[in-house]
Order: structure tokens, then sequence, then C-alpha cells
């Protein structure tokens, strides 16, 4: 779906027309507020926001399963490590990379 013109209001607009905004958009229409000449906000009704919410939910549900199946492909190929081994690994890479990122502390000067 994408979005006409007319679906662009300027903000000076928006707060001057916000009940028939909001009417138009209890009615299922997407308004993008802008502001400078650039997208700022959306104006939709609390219906399509809820279901935009259970999209979003529905859709990390399905990246958890797809999560899931990898990890037990993992395990079936034994492409396993134990937690506290690969734990350790990980501080020490991060130790490492910090050490080396660090800028070298230039020498005091004696008075």
């Amino acid at each position: 779906m994408g979005f006409a013109s007319v679906d662009f209001v300027a903000f000076t607009h928006a707060r001057a027309n916000l009940s028939e905004l909001a009417d138009q958009a209890k009615a299922g229409a997407e308004k993008i507020i802008t502001k400078n000449g650039e997208s700022y906000v959306a104006l939709i009704g609390v219906d399509r926001l809820d279901y935009y919410h259970r999209l979003e939910r529905a859709r990390i549900h399905l990246l958890l399963i797809a999560d899931v199946k990898r990890g037990l492909a993992d395990i079936a190929a034994g492409r396993t490590f134990e937690a506290n081994g690969a734990l350790a690994e990980l501080q020490q890479r991060r130790a490492a990379a910090a050490k080396s990122a660090s800028p070298a502390k230039p020498a005091k000067k004696r008075g």
C-alpha cells in the first residue's frame, strides 16, 4: 500500500484540523504528518495500530521458531559448545578488542 499526496499533512495544518484528521484515521485513513517538509509522525486508528502490533508479535514468534529450528539442526550436526567455555571465549575476545581499540596514553611530563 502506497501513500498519496493527500495522505501527507503539514504539522500546522494537522494542529488546526486534528478532529477532522482523527475522524479520517478512525475511518481507516493513515495520515503522515510532516514537519519542516520531512515525514515526522503518523496518525492511524487505534484498531489499525493494534493490528500492526499483533503482526509484529507474530513476526517475532516466527523468527524465534526459525532460531529454534537452526539450534536443533546445530545440535543434530554436533555444532555445540559448552556454555561456560563459550562465554569465557567471548569475554576474551571483547577484552582483546577493547585493548586494541583504546588509544595509547601519552607519557606524563615531569616538571
